[in-house]
């Protein structure tokens, strides 16, 4: 059946989750239409407040992403999920499923909820996440709610592409903090410390503050001071402080100028992602057409050095 991408955005705005799936599918898959699926929804962008999730493994973060899913349509919002898994050895496809995780939630026509998988990209996020987060914003979502795959301390993509970025924690993760702080940490927004019914919670809790009060002390000028909240996300406990805290950061984001900031370095990245894709891919095809090893050959024979090559390289791309 032809693809008719106008019709596809139209249905998809319309609020038909079958469409929306279909164009995240078009963008995981990088179809040979992405360009045309890409002009047709980046007229109907921009509205959506995009929040991201991360922390580390067991953590709680699909049953925080669920809570917060969960008093966002109390408020009457729209709420897209792009839930990020490890990818199967076997298929390629998420591993996890998140979908399964959130089942309260799967019949309700206001939320949208997407397992993807990382399938081999480094940094807790799948390298389609960008372009999945515009075709939810173009389908009238409201809020869009990215939850990483768990993380280290190096694995910090989602600031790239949230407006807000809250890092959960919670007690009974050994050194967790000093681990990440150099890392993970240092990207909140929010803080969360998770599951703070149990021992340990208030000692993560202090523990943040000193690491807080030290950062501020390196900082010029005003900004934002990360609040921590306290949750219990498997009895819902917490979550109005949450919602309060990624509210006052939304508005401190406007107020300042920060959002459109923010904004922008998230489209200057996606730029110079999908530009060096296509850098990949024609590399690619000089190395089938002899182009790259003839050039490799002359390095191993010491007819020129790796960067006198690389400019022979860039030159034949100019040239392609």
């Amino acid at each position: 059946m032809p693809l008719d991408v106008g019709e596809l955005v139209d249905r998809a705005r319309e609020g038909q989750p079958r469409a929306v799936a279909r164009l995240i599918s078009l963008v995981e898959d990088a179809h040979p239409r992405l360009r045309e699926v890409a002009a047709a929804l980046t007229p109907h962008t921009g509205r959506a407040r995009v929040i991201g999730l991360t922390g580390p493994p067991g953590v709680g973060k699909s049953t925080s992403t669920s809570m917060l899913l969960s008093a966002l349509r109390a408020e009457g919002k729209r709420v897209g999920v792009l839930a990020i898994d490890p990818s199967s050895p076997f298929s390629g496809g998420a591993l996890l499923g998140d979908r399964i995780r959130m089942t309260e939630h799967a019949t309700d026509p206001g939320v949208f909820i997407r397992s993807m998988a990382t399938r081999g990209h480094l940094g807790g996020l799948s390298w389609a996440t960008p372009q999945a987060v515009r075709v939810l914003d173009a389908a009238g979502f409201d809020v869009i709610l990215i939850e990483t795959v768990g993380v280290g301390q190096s694995e910090v993509d989602v600031v790239k592409l949230a407006d807000t970025t809250v890092v959960l924690l919670a007690p009974g993760l050994g050194d967790g903090i000093q681990a990440a702080k150099a890392g993970v940490l240092e990207i909140a927004d929010v803080f969360v410390v998770n599951k703070a019914d149990r021992d340990g919670a208030e000692t993560v809790v202090r523990d943040l503050k000193q690491m807080i009060a030290f950062a501020r002390r390196e900082i010029r000028g005003e900004s934002w001071r990360q609040p921590i909240v306290r949750t219990v996300a498997a009895r819902g406990e917490g979550v109005p402080d949450l919602v309060k805290a990624l509210s006052e950061h939304h508005d401190w984001l406007e107020s300042h100028g920060e959002l459109a900031r923010r904004r922008a370095e998230r489209a200057a990245s996606e730029v110079a992602a999908i530009a060096l894709r296509e850098l990949q891919a024609r590399l690619t095809d000089l190395h089938g057409g002899g182009h790259l090893p003839a050039v490799a050959k002359k390095v191993v024979d010491r007819e020129l050095d790796p960067y006198a090559a690389a400019d022979e390289l860039l030159a034949a791309l100019r040239a392609d």
